[in-house]
């Protein structure tokens, strides 16, 4: 009797532990639940939840919880737990990394752009990059994909895509490239491997949206892999030393980039195209490749008083403004990072249209919500601005509208850029709205 008793305590002993081990991990999952359902309404709450680019999407059929996923996201409370599925949380600070995708080992992840109740008009391209004119070709942040990796890594594969439609043509150029940022970058380095005869025009400067960031702003990259250079690994670099990096890989490889050369039109003729700028200047060339970024130009508040020359549409030396009274306009990354900078040295007020900001990158919202509390910056949430005038400007706020004075040197709008949607029209490219479609998921 006695071997059956000890098997007795011992088969018990180990059902208890089981079991409280079980319990244990049930209660801790539905804690964690629990946090992630609080996470999920304050998400809601700040508008937050909706995406507004690139973002991950989880088929809760295949998702097995290894939590591979959130450990692989290199930003904050993106991706979470819930109910023992993954799940996305602040979907619209997802910047499009794809860690997220590359990281699930059951491929239950899927990369959209756009969601049921927000769409996001995109110009119409293939998997070849190409759109539907057939020789015009987008990479980069026009097609959806802002980060600097995702960029460069289409600019090199959209050229390796056209580099093999073969045969004779009567143009001066194989490739005119349009814009001088990640992706415009990398499709000249593929060009230049390649042999191609190809000009790079971009509308300002070398470096494209990334010229438009203030002089001190952080630029979250990772490693990327550039044609004829070699593999870069930055995690976090300043706007001056990315922008000397890309001096540098073009010295290297003999590549001159034509600025301050925006192109009005793009017009077939004859089996080719012709590109021509706002300097006059006239291009003949067998393929485009569209690489100039989602912002288009800086869209305006069309008020009174925004043609004074104390108005402008990008911060670039905030360092060298001292002791003005300053008005930011937006609630974006930008304006944010902008106001915080100006902060510094200067009296500012950051003027938003809705009750929250939206869209910022968790360190920025911990940083301006800092700012407030420490009375650095003056925040005025449900407030548009509605003139400008020599010293001072007025804000309408709250539901009535109400306007007040507030004394004036300088004004920054930020309020995001237009889609060139006329001009791709005009050159013929389909623009559509995506309402949650996949652009990268598992086969």
């Amino acid at each position: 009797m006695e071997p059956l008793f000890l098997n007795i305590i011992v088969y018990g002993s180990v059902f208890i532990l089981f079991v409280a081990i079980v319990a244990f991990y049930v209660r801790r999952m539905k804690r964690k639940s629990r946090d992630v359902e609080a996470k999920i309404a304050k998400a809601k709450q700040a508008g937050l939840y909706e995406p507004v680019s690139l973002h991950p999407v989880v088929d809760v059929n295949s998702c097995i919880k290894t939590g591979a996923c959130i450990l692989a996201c290199p930003e904050k409370d993106i991706l979470g737990i819930l109910n023992g599925k993954a799940t996305t949380i602040n979907a619209s600070r997802c910047i499009g990394h794809g860690a997220c995708f590359h990281a699930c080992p059951t491929e239950a992840i899927s990369l959209c752009i756009g969601s049921e109740k927000r769409g996001i008009e995109l110009p119409h391209v293939n998997q070849q990059f190409e759109t539907n004119v057939p020789g015009i070709y987008i990479a980069g942040e026009l097609g959806g994909m802002g980060l600097i990796r995702n960029a460069v890594e289409q600019g090199k594969q959209a050229v390796e895509n056209m580099v093999h439609v073969t045969g004779p043509h009567h143009a001066t150029y194989d490739l005119v490239v349009v814009g001088a940022g990640p992706a415009g970058i990398s499709a000249s380095l593929t060009a230049k491997k390649h042999g191609l005869n190809f000009l790079t025009l971009e509308q300002d400067t070398l470096g494209g949206t990334v010229f438009t960031f203030p002089r001190s702003k952080i630029v979250m990259t990772s490693p990327m892999d550039l044609p004829l250079f070699g593999k870069v690994k930055l995690f976090e670099t300043s706007k001056s030393e990315l922008l000397e990096l890309w001096g540098k890989v073009l010295d290297k490889s003999g590549i001159s980039i034509r600025e301050k050369s925006k192109v009005e039109s793009i017009s077939r003729v004859n089996g080719h195209f012709r590109i021509e700028t706002s300097n006059g200047e006239e291009y003949l060339s067998r393929h485009v490749l569209l690489a100039i970024g989602r912002r288009g130009s800086p869209r305006k508040l069309n008020i009174p008083g925004e043609t004074m020359e104390k108005v402008a549409y990008r911060l670039l030396e905030a360092e060298n403004i001292i002791s003005k009274d300053i008005v930011v306009v937006g609630g974006g990354d930008a304006a944010v990072e902008s106001a915080l900078l100006l902060a510094e040295k200067n009296r500012v007020t950051l003027s938003y249209r809705k009750d929250a900001f939206q869209r910022i990158k968790p360190r920025n919202h911990e940083l301006i919500h800092e700012a407030i509390n420490g009375g650095k910056l003056d925040v005025r949430f449900n407030s548009n601005l509605v003139m400008i005038e020599n010293q001072e400007v007025i804000i309408a706020e709250g539901e009535k509208a109400e306007e007040a004075r507030l004394k004036n040197d300088l004004v920054y709008i930020m309020a995001g850029g237009e889609l060139p949607i006329q001009f791709l029209e005009r050159s013929g490219i389909r623009i559509t709205k995506k309402f949650g479609e996949a652009v990268l998921k598992h086969r």
